[in-house]
């Protein structure tokens, strides 16, 4: 990845990406390319995994156990994700009774760093009339995930699409057969379903 799409990404200054960059590569984690940008080495990758190991173990900790929204779970995680108690962590999963996803559908690495891939479709690609369970969400912002709560959608709510608008393409969708509400098509871009089997 280029030093401007990680400034960009993280909205920061790319002089202060290039001054991370030099710290990372100094520690070997990184290799780094003037030309091809930065990629992981071997201990890199184990240390991401496992920072998001625990990132999203404090996510599930926060929401289910504190009863935090997952619009507000984020940053606190980010800032418990530092904590470099390896005892900690595998006992926090214990605890959590070993999930497999956040609270955003996000997969949680096990303790070898292996993932398990949630399976899913956007909901934008979903078909009219058939039933879909909501297994994630793409987009992590605050006021996306505000939005979603406030219209009733969150993970595991049932929901099928009534229909589809000509004009702009919402989405007309009945939330677990009880109401309908409009959503755009951004929004049904950034909501990960799965089909229901009957």
């Amino acid at each position: 990845m280029s030093n401007n799409s990680i400034a960009s990404l993280l909205n920061v200054n790319p002089a202060s990406v290039l001054e991370m960059l030099r710290k990372l590569e100094k520690k070997k984690l990184i290799i780094y390319d003037k030309v091809k940008g930065a990629r992981l080495t071997a201990s890199g990758k184990q240390i991401a995994v496992y920072t998001i190991r625990k990132h999203r173990l404090w996510e599930v900790f926060l929401a289910e156990k504190l009863g935090f929204g997952w619009e507000e779970i984020h940053n606190i995680a980010e800032q418990m994700e530092h904590i470099q108690s390896a005892e900690l962590v595998e006992r926090l999963d214990k605890f959590l009774n070993f999930p497999k996803f956040d609270p955003h559908g996000d997969p949680i690495p096990d303790p070898q760093g292996r993932f398990n891939l949630q399976e899913g479709i956007s909901l934008a690609d979903a078909q009219l009339g058939k039933e879909y369970k909501i297994t994630g969400v793409k987009d992590h912002q605050d006021e996306f995930l505000k939005f979603l709560s406030r219209s009733g959608l969150g993970l595991g709510i049932k929901i099928k699409v009534a229909g589809i608008e000509a004009y702009d393409d919402s989405l007309r969708v009945s939330i677990e057969g009880k109401k309908e509400i409009t959503i755009s098509r951004k929004v049904a871009q950034n909501l990960v379903v799965k089909k229901i089997q009957r």
